[in-house]
């Protein structure tokens, strides 16, 4: 049984939404105790019950209650095809529930990575959205219509968004880093009426142009009428046709806003996978499922108390973006920041969190290791003393980065969450009522029934899986766009294990209800039908020195697999005979023998999807000479050169 390297005082969980949540669910339903395993056990047999008191005691505004909570007890062929089967009869509006803060409290606070500031209350953000609404309302935005935007994270994103879910229509948004084919294979499948973007943006000190890739996008997008751009920079706009200043689309007349009432399934978002195995997929998400998941993640999961500082680093492109905004519903003042995290140096963050007294840090592995690898010490440096919890996504969390935040940055809640864009949310995550241990996901998330299967489809505990989630949460997409009869949906989730969603990913669920990710199932390693998760592999190569970034994968070899790793050195080395055998010992050492690569290649960069994530699929189907659909999904899609110019090699 390993030892925890954070344990929350008994003071301190006496404080906690949970403990006061647990409480009165104890007392209500005659539960035998207050563990959190009996709450979660509670949530998953008796769901019905469990929204509805999640409802009640976040105090959803809604014009009209529901018939029934759930009007399906499993996963059935209707799903996917426009109804959840959740709060039927209930009539809500996403946006007024995120709005609902006192007049005078700061709801919004912009940092870019040129220093513009910018700070809203409550009652500024209800005008601007008002002012936004009644625009969008004179431009011919109604129920059901689209609305998209190529923007950074900064208030105009967030304004425009509860704009668009007041009027009822669907918003749908890119990171302007994204490439012209990224942003056409996205907003080209959804037919927006209207597209928000901005003139330029900064990234790592430099002022990158907007225009040229959205004229090439509304060019291929011809049902976008209006195209409103926001002064991000300083640069002078110089408009063309169709192209407004953000400022017109803003109705300074506007005394009042109407918030249209809908059903709980009413399509508020529409997100989209970043995989590389053909267009995105266009997932559609309902506004009372959104809103109960973050609700109960914000409130139980990650503590978020009203007057809270909720930060994540995140762009408008990635799930996390509309993860954040729904912190307003809790009351939370939302830090929002664009830019380059280590511009101009590995402590702008940092200063970050001290300047804003930020309570909540939100950040990846990825932005972590390099703050590591860089020999920098935050808690040597900064106070940040306002800091309760450190939340990280985008791929598991290595041991090393565990121990290195409890040594170097601070003694508070880490809180490693995935889930994806697939749900808006969370499997599993946080819980500040438990310890933390080393590379675990704290527990199961309330009201979601995670388990791990075995190829027989049976649940096993300490033992690796496929993550599957057994029975229905409010939070599943919808449907998805242009999937009329719910086929790819099907697809998607249900072909593996029958009447259950498989999620994609490898685990273990631990003893004590912790989870453990291998990383993704159609990507583990099986040499000699052993199977391997990636993130194995990668743990002990990336806690060298030596080691920038890695990427592992199983190529077909003389009728079995054998692992082969590329990896990333640190600046001025060369892979030399004692450096392979360096690794490969780090990796018999921490591992089995039968992790440890046949073959090892020195690459200059790994593929990463936009929002970070390694992409191993597409490394093999490279190699393998298979043609790589999607490249725009690819931050670096160049990398993947690299590999091309190693297939003869890779042969022997």
């Amino acid at each position: 049984m390993s030892t925890a390297l954070w344990q929350p005082s008994p003071e301190e969980q006496e404080k906690t939404l949970l403990t006061k949540f647990t409480k009165k669910i104890k007392e209500r339903y005659n539960l035998p105790d207050c563990k959190y395993s009996t709450l979660h056990d509670w949530s998953i047999e008796h769901p019905e019950q469990f929204w509805e008191e999640v409802w009640h005691d976040c105090k959803v505004r809604s014009s009209e209650a529901w018939v029934k909570v759930m009007s399906k007890s499993a996963f059935s062929p209707e799903v996917g095809t426009e109804s959840s089967g959740w709060f039927e009869g209930a009539r809500l509006n996403f946006a007024e529930n995120l709005l609902q803060g006192e007049d005078e409290n700061e709801a919004l606070c912009f940092v870019g990575e040129n220093a513009a500031t910018q700070s809203l209350n409550y009652a500024e953000l209800r005008t601007a959205v008002m002012q936004c609404a009644a625009g969008m309302k004179a431009q011919g935005v109604s129920t059901g219509d689209r609305v998209a935007a190529v923007i950074p994270n900064c208030p105009e994103a967030i304004i425009a968004m509860l704009a668009t879910a007041s009027l009822g229509a669907i918003w749908s948004s890119c990171s302007p880093d994204f490439g012209i084919n990224g942003i056409n294979d996205r907003l080209g499948q959804i037919s927006p009426k209207i597209l928000i973007t901005v003139n330029a943006y900064y990234y790592n000190g430099k002022e990158h142009d907007c225009y040229l890739k959205i004229r090439e996008v509304t060019q291929r997008i011809p049902s976008i009428k209006s195209v409103y751009v926001v002064p991000f920079t300083g640069t002078s706009m110089v408009l063309e046709e169709k192209e407004l200043p953000w400022s017109k689309l803003l109705d300074t007349k506007a005394t009042a806003i109407k918030y249209a009432q809908l059903p709980f399934d009413h399509p508020l978002y529409i997100l989209f996978s970043s995989g590389t195995t053909g267009l995105p997929k266009s997932i559609v998400h309902g506004a009372g499922g959104t809103l109960l998941k973050h609700l109960t993640e914000h409130r139980y999961h990650a503590d978020v108390q009203p007057g809270d500082r909720l930060f994540y680093f995140t762009t408008c492109g990635w799930m996390m973006w509309n993860w954040l905004v729904s912190g307003l519903a809790s009351g939370a003042t939302l830090i929002l920041y664009d830019g380059a995290p280590t511009f101009p140096d590995v402590g702008r963050m940092w200063r970050f969190v001290d300047e804003q007294k930020i309570t909540h840090f939100g950040t990846s592995p990825k932005f972590l290791a390099a703050v590591k690898n860089a020999d920098y010490s935050p808690k040597e440096n900064h106070q940040l003393d306002s800091l309760r919890v450190i939340l990280s996504t985008g791929s598991p969390l290595p041991a090393d980065l565990f121990s290195w935040i409890y040594e170097e940055v601070a003694s508070v809640a880490l809180m490693s969450v995935a889930g994806g864009t697939d749900i808006v949310g969370c499997f599993m995550g946080g819980n500040p009522n438990l310890p933390v241990y080393s590379e675990e996901l704290q527990c199961k998330s309330l009201g979601m029934n995670t388990l791990a299967y075995n190829p027989d489809g049976k649940s096993v505990v300490e033992e690796k899986g496929e993550l599957v989630c057994a029975t229905p949460f409010p939070s599943m997409p919808i449907y998805f766009w242009n999937d009329e009869d719910g086929k790819k949906y099907h697809q998607a989730y249900f072909e593996k294990f029958s009447g259950v969603w498989t999620h994609g990913d490898f685990i273990e669920v631990t003893e004590r209800g912790g989870v453990i990710i291998y990383g993704r199932s159609d990507t583990v390693l099986n040499p000699g039908g052993v199977r391997i998760g990636t993130s194995e592999v990668y743990r002990p190569v990336e806690e060298m020195r030596e080691v920038m970034d890695s990427l592992v994968i199983a190529q077909s070899w003389k009728s079995d697999v054998r692992i082969v790793l590329f990896v990333v050195l640190a600046e001025g080395l060369k892979l030399d005979a004692d450096l392979t055998a360096k690794i490969k010992a780090a990796v018999r050492q921490d591992t089995t023998p039968r992790h440890v690569p046949e073959r090892i290649f020195a690459v200059p960069e790994v593929p990463r999807t936009i929002s970070g994530k390694k992409v191993e699929k597409a490394v093999l189907q490279t190699i393998n000479k298979e043609k790589v659909e999607n490249t725009a999904a690819l931050a670096n899609p160049e990398s993947l050169d690299y590999f091309s110019k190693l297939v003869e090699e890779l042969k022997n």
